[in-house]
């Protein structure tokens, strides 16, 4: 029967195990957002793909149901914080994956100058010393919406909440 817990692959590897620009510009991600491996930066990709694939299928739908489609990813995506309220639909095709990436909760943290680089943004995080609205979250990868991303903060028993109100 399986494990219950792990019933799918959550991202997709790539068909060419072996292309040295592909390997290069994987790294080049990994490096610069503090990813752990590069199933991390596949399930990032595999999502977006995902969203992309629902945006091309909805072309081929009736008009009314494929209006329905689109309005509903555009919200979802907006609400994410992933496109800007004017974006069109034809926007969600443009997207790439380090628009995904700048929504993580590692990068945030990273940005908002609560870490001084993105691995120690990502130790805080799993140490549970970060909270977003009230609530520790200590997954990295958290895609954080864009009304979340002002409460993003220390947990109030951390020892570096009185070091940030100090600074």
């Amino acid at each position: 029967m399986g494990d219950p817990r792990r019933l799918k692959k959550k991202f997709k590897k790539p068909k060419h195990p072996f292309q040295k620009d592909r390997i290069i510009e994987e790294l080049e991600f990994l490096g610069k957002y503090g990813l752990r491996n590069k199933r991390e930066f596949w399930k990032m990709r595999t999502v977006l793909g995902n969203w992309r694939n629902i945006a091309r299928q909805s072309r081929s739908l009736s008009k009314e149901q494929a209006v329905e489609v689109q309005q509903t990813l555009i919200r979802k995506l907006n609400k994410l914080g992933i496109i800007g309220p004017e974006a069109e639909f034809e926007d969600v095709l443009l997207l790439t994956v380090e628009d995904l990436l700048k929504r993580r909760l590692q990068t945030l943290v990273y940005e908002k100058g609560y870490a001084t680089t993105v691995y120690q943004a990502r130790q805080y995080i799993t140490h549970g010393h970060i909270q977003v609205g009230g609530k520790k979250v200590n997954a990295p990868s958290y895609i954080v919406k864009k009304d979340e991303e002002a409460l993003i903060r220390f947990a109030p028993k951390s020892p570096f909440t009185e070091a940030k109100e100090k600074s």
